[in-house]
């Protein structure tokens, strides 16, 4: 946080609740500040080992051109760091507001659940004549098909948020996106499952997996849940 209150290019701090959060500004060119400070949040989500949320709040699109100072490897830092949150112990969910491209983008996507305000757009910013070829490109195809993405990704066309609510990048809108997620008991029940971190990584398996390759995962959880189940009734 700066000294005048606002929220930096990436902000972590922990909440009442003892969630763990991550600011990420789109509007700010990458850096490797904001590589950093999701790492921490990553250590400190893997040091805990139980159930959890970490909110990821983005908003913020690119305005202006590129830093011609980007190196290839920091963008391979930054993937790979969204990456190992998308792959997190604990839940992530994503608290969007208002225009979000760039690294606001990049981070929602790799989150578990995402809660939007009504003015959300997901947007995609035209530079030399193309959008940004970074690995949000992948996770939008793999998320919602290429048909249905392909005039956002070819021509930088903003995902409104009702469409990204049909298309399920967002998974449900209200006007204070937190006070939804702090006003669903229930959701927060289900979200704070270590179980879901399990369930999570055996869904991004099944596209690159044989089925042979993936039996051996899924009889393991299933005798996880066995165990635990005989473990109960036991007690």
């Amino acid at each position: 946080m700066t000294d005048n209150g606002t929220v930096a290019a990436t902000d972590t701090v922990a909440d009442a609740d003892h969630d763990l959060v991550i600011r990420i500004d789109g509007q700010q060119p990458l850096s490797a500040e904001t590589v950093a400070a999701v790492a921490v949040v990553c250590g400190q989500a893997e040091d805990r080992g139980g159930p959890g949320v970490v909110r990821v709040e983005v908003s913020g699109s690119p305005e202006g051109p590129r830093p011609h100072d980007l190196k290839v490897g920091l963008v391979n830092k930054w993937e790979r760091i969204l990456r190992r949150l998308e792959r997190s112990g604990m839940t992530t969910v994503a608290i969007a507001t208002g225009d979000c491209g760039g690294t606001a983008l990049d981070a929602l996507l790799a989150t578990d659940y995402r809660i939007a305000r009504p003015d959300v757009r997901l947007v995609f910013p035209v530079e030399d004549g193309a959008t940004w070829p970074g690995m949000a490109l992948y996770r939008l195809s793999q998320q919602t098909g290429v048909a249905r993405i392909r005039r956002a990704v070819l021509f930088g066309r903003p995902i409104e948020a009702a469409e990204a609510l049909d298309l399920h990048l967002v998974d449900e809108l209200a006007d204070d996106p937190a006070g939804a997620l702090a006003a669903s008991p229930e959701l927060a029940g289900v979200l704070s499952s270590p179980e879901l971190a399990i369930r999570r990584q055996l869904m991004l398996d099944a596209t690159t997996t044989s089925f042979e390759e993936a039996l051996g995962s899924h009889l393991a959880a299933c005798d996880r849940v066995l165990r635990k189940a005989t473990a109960g009734a036991a007690s």
